[in-house]
């Protein structure tokens, strides 16, 4: 990341003791110096508390880790965000989705590699990330794809991960590989 983070490094104090807490373990899991995304969240204290549980039901909701874990990359990568893409690249890669799999992704609904309902999602998250809605047209091929409650997560899911990417960004929070 060429510009600064508009935050700086937080303390004990800027986190509070719960927080402060939760990003070294967090850390420590990761084996990263530290979890940059969590830092910065938690210095609103209430809101990492409460962003955490929603997130989290995401990452392990209804649809199938692939959906999503596809879902997220193709967010990132049409948001140009590396934070997401550096921890969902290593993610994906470990529920199945190989390198290959992922450049079709970043390639867009008509590559080459991706199974009909990869490329109905990655069609549907372009749309959904670029016009903050879905077609018709769209809706009724995602819904070939996925009953009522994957077809609600799967529009709140491609939402959280277009504020996140906006959130990283404004915030220029710092990539926790930076190789």
């Amino acid at each position: 990341m060429s510009n600064p983070p508009r935050l700086p490094a937080p303390s004990l104090r800027d986190l509070g003791v719960i927080n402060w807490v939760f990003c070294t373990v967090a850390s420590k899991r990761l084996r990263v110096e530290n979890m940059h995304l969590f830092a910065t969240l938690g210095q609103h204290k209430r809101l990492l508390k409460a962003w955490l549980p929603f997130a989290g039901v995401l990452l392990r909701g209804k649809l199938p880790k692939t959906d999503t874990e596809l879902v997220i990359l193709r967010v990132a990568h049409l948001r140009e965000s590396e934070y997401e893409l550096q921890h969902h690249r290593r993610i994906a890669r470990s529920v199945g989705l190989d390198d290959a799999v992922q450049a079709a992704i970043f390639t867009g609904p008509d590559a080459d590699g991706l199974t009909e309902r990869q490329r109905i999602l990655v069609a549907a998250t372009d749309e959904l990330v670029h016009t903050r809605t879905l077609s018709d047209a769209t809706w009724d091929r995602l819904a070939q794809q996925l009953d009522r409650p994957r077809l609600i997560e799967f529009v709140t899911l491609a939402g959280q991960y277009d504020a996140l990417a906006a959130t990283l960004s404004a915030l220029r929070v710092p990539l926790d590989y930076p190789e």
